[in-house]
């Protein structure tokens, strides 16, 4: 029987494991991020982005298989064109993690915020008592 993971669980893995999104990632949500950074000259073109994305369109139906194989034909025999050296992009930063969030600790026990205790109540200041007259 399968177990639903709330988005959450899915969340605490992914910022477990390292690489991990990576890996679980669409390549057709790569090819659509390389060729966006390739079509704004921030990265080379690669033609495997390409026919990614080809394949992806005829699938889902969004372009015949004529059109598919005729697109495909014409990026495989375009000749590479030399393109500006560009540096690679430097990676993308972690997003921070929420303070929110409970990490469980060992043993499975969920940390617990330790309440302060109060500061003692200082004495209100009192008055001399005022000296009898006699």
């Amino acid at each position: 029987m399968a177990t639903e993971l709330s988005s959450g669980a899915i969340s605490n893995i992914l910022e477990a494991v390292p690489g991990i999104a990576t890996v679980l990632r669409s390549p057709v949500a790569d090819a659509i991020v390389n060729l966006s950074r390739a079509g704004a000259g921030l990265i080379p073109f690669n033609k495997k982005d390409a026919l990614e994305l080809i394949r992806y369109a005829v699938r889902r139906g969004l372009i015949r298989s004529d059109e598919g194989d005729r697109v495909t034909a014409e990026i495989e025999a375009a000749p590479r064109r030399p393109g500006p050296e560009i540096a690679p992009p430097p990676p993308a930063r972690k997003p921070p993690v929420s303070k929110h969030v409970s990490r469980p600790h060992h043993h499975g026990q969920v940390a617990k915020k330790k309440k302060k205790k109060a500061a003692p109540k200082r004495a209100a200041h009192r008055a001399k008592p005022k000296a009898k007259k006699k």
